[in-house]
């Protein structure tokens, strides 16, 4: 994989990361706690990537924090769990 980090849409939302997958741009967001109430995602972040999906056409997978977290400094682990998330866009 390799995503442009940190980036901008023209619209003005910013994504941890974006891949692009047989053509297609995929937004990658690693949301943290604050992202959360106990394991389900808030209202405000459903609403930003449904917006992001919808107005930017880029659909976001997210990464919820406590499983990002669980693979800890192992870049290659990292790597096949993105690929997993990601390969229902192949």
């Amino acid at each position: 994989l390799q995503p442009e980090e940190e980036m901008l849409t023209k619209r003005g939302y910013r994504l941890d990361a974006l891949v692009e997958m047989n053509g297609k741009k995929i937004g990658i967001e690693v949301d943290g706690p604050f992202h959360f109430l106990g394991r389900k995602p808030t209202g405000s972040t459903l609403l930003k990537h449904r917006q992001v999906a919808n107005l930017e056409q880029i659909p976001i997978v997210s990464v919820p924090y406590w499983e990002w977290n669980k693979l800890e400094r192992d870049n290659e682990k990292k790597q096949q769990y993105l690929r997993s998330l990601l390969s229902q866009y192949d």
